[in-house]
């Protein structure tokens, strides 16, 4: 146990290293549906190897890592941050501002009632709502306050000890209020709603409990009979005859030679067409009523599935009915759509925002143009650009530095880590207008913000370690319940102020209610209780603005508690 100890003692990275895979694999083990989560599970983990063992953790390290998860998180809801007040976006994203801003209320009164320390009182809000950020926010502001070496650092470790404290109960109030609280206090069935809300957006179950996130297509070939409907019209006109379906002639045989075809061409009795549309219609439809050919020449097309960057401004707010009817995207299908790294369920009335990426599926020519209409096409790339991540977030931690506000009689920075985010912001506001800039792959940007914020907490963990049992003597049962209070408060008046003054459907605001706390665990809980995938879409319209909000909270506590 010395080797172990001088060990870590000597080489702190290994203790980091070690604080994240035990806590990535407590965070992992689920209790009756509930998981503490990678990054709470790497704060518990680092403090007890704090406690257990003298590790220095340098202040560098910890900037370095939480600038880089900053950005990220900056960078993922970049485009869609303005976007999100648009049409009916504007109503989660007031929800998003609205809880944080009762959390925030709530938990300087409390911290003031208690008398708690700035440390305990950045701890105790991050750890109630849910918001882990906050830790990094507060931990710069307090070393930019004016204290002896000593009662910084006490401060400092009380941070990771207030959060520690707070986060269950905070994970299981969301959780509970979304699952349990909220639908008996909206007097709604979660099932029975989602049914209809799935109706309202024009979604279609394929089996009983999944929505399906694409239907699948296919291009048949068919032999038109003389007494066949469409015998004499144009091509136009023939795919309009069954109502409701997207059907496409995109080639003819006719007389054993293949035409070039418009939508002005008229179809003949003993024409075999490629017709391209989902496989339900053209199975259950067509093909009870039509021969089908074996042409392989004739199916012979060209067939292009990309992704899709929704980068022009018009598309955004409009229906995927809407956008269907357009020409622009005639012969085009519509596989998955994904906001936010959230996967969102297609139905007829389900809209489009910017920042969205489509995967479209269709004849290459139809494919790109279409691509070129809504924005550009997203061709995988594993390469990042690290000369615009470098420079943004120099710039924007430089700009932190130099930005401030004069309160009372100090002026107070915003901070290197409140400036990185905003960097993150406006690069990823940027690439919402142009895709090809500052190019981060979505799994690199998922490694700067779980990497980042978990090895960040398991440093804290580790500096918080020491101070644990002093600080849970002292403040612990009236840090648990005033975090309680924390977390309920901005819950159960989010629930009030979303039914009854933004007038959100019950089942979209729960999903809002998640993603205004930022805790995806509860989306997670939502969907499974109701069945159904669609309130996700409430919690990609909250998630944006809440998360700029509540990483700000850490530096606003800090500054009204010192």
């Amino acid at each position: 146990m010395q080797w172990f100890a001088s060990t870590l003692s000597r080489y702190p990275e290994l203790a980091v290293y070690l604080a994240l895979g035990i806590g990535y694999w407590i965070g992992a083990i689920r209790v009756r549906g509930f998981t503490l989560g990678g990054v709470t599970g790497s704060l518990l983990a680092g403090m007890l190897l704090g406690w257990l063992f003298a590790v220095p953790v340098a202040a560098t390290a910890k900037s370095l890592v939480f600038l880089l998860f900053l950005f990220g998180i900056g960078y993922e809801v970049g485009p869609r941050f303005l976007g999100a007040m648009k049409g009916d976006g504007w109503r989660f994203a007031a929800l998003g501002v609205f809880m944080p801003v009762v959390g925030l209320i709530v938990a300087i009164v409390v911290a003031k009632t208690l008398r708690l320390d700035p440390g305990l009182a950045a701890g105790m809000m991050s750890g109630a709502l849910t918001e882990s950020p906050a830790m990094g926010t507060a931990s710069e502001a307090i070393q930019a306050l004016p204290l002896d070496a000593a009662t910084r650092e006490r401060y400092l470790a009380h941070i990771g000890v207030g959060d520690a404290l707070c986060y269950v109960s905070g994970a299981l109030g969301v959780i509970l209020t979304c699952t349990v609280f909220g639908p008996k206090l909206l007097r709604v069935d979660l099932a029975a709603h989602a049914l209809q809300v799935e109706r309202r957006y024009g979604i279609k179950r394929q089996r009983h409990g999944v929505v399906p996130a694409w239907q699948p297509f296919e291009t048949r070939a068919y032999r038109i009979a003389p007494a066949a409907p469409i015998v004499g019209l144009t091509v136009a006109a023939a795919e309009r005859v069954i109502v409701g379906a997207r059907l496409f002639v995109h080639r003819i045989r006719r007389d054993g030679a293949l035409l070039d075809i418009d939508g002005d061409s008229v179809i003949h009795a003993g024409d075999v067409v490629a017709v391209g549309g989902r496989r339900d219609v053209l199975v259950d439809v067509i093909g009870e009523r039509g021969e089908e050919v074996d042409d392989a020449a004739l199916l012979d097309i060209p067939m292009a599935s990309h992704e899709v960057f929704v980068g022009k401004s018009h598309w955004a707010g409009r229906t995927l009915e809407d956008i269907a009817a357009r020409d622009e995207v005639r012969a085009v299908f519509l596989r998955r759509i994904r906001r936010g790294g959230q996967e969102i369920p297609i139905g007829t009335r389900t809209t489009i925002e910017r920042g969205d990426v489509l995967t479209l599926v269709g004849p290459e020519p139809a494919v790109l143009r279409a691509a070129g209409v809504l924005g550009e096409v997203v061709h995988a790339s594993d390469a990042t650009d690290f000369v615009v991540v470098g420079f943004a977030i120099f710039l924007g931690a430089l700009f932190g530095i130099v930005a401030s506000v004069p309160i009372g009689g100090i002026t107070v920075t915003i901070g290197t880590s409140i400036g990185a985010l905003l960097a993150g912001l406006v690069v990823g506001h940027i690439r919402g207008r142009r895709p090809l800039f500052g190019r981060v792959p979505d799994a690199a940007v998922k490694l700067m913000q779980s990497f980042g914020l978990a090895a960040f907490v398991a440093m804290v963990g580790l500096g918080a370690g020491p101070h644990f049992m002093d600080a849970l003597r002292q403040s612990g049962v009236g840090l648990f319940f005033g975090g309680l209070l924390v977390t309920m408060a901005p819950l159960l008046l989010g629930l009030w102020f979303g039914r009854k003054v933004l007038k959100i459907d019950p089942l979209l605001l729960l999903g809002a209610i998640s993603g205004a706390q930022t805790f995806t665990a509860a989306l997670a809980a939502v969907q499974e209780k109701s069945g159904s995938p669609v309130a996700v879409i409430g919690y990609t319209g909250a998630v944006a603005v809440a998360h700029l909000f509540l990483t700000t909270w850490g530096t606003v506590m800090v500054m009204v508690m010192a």
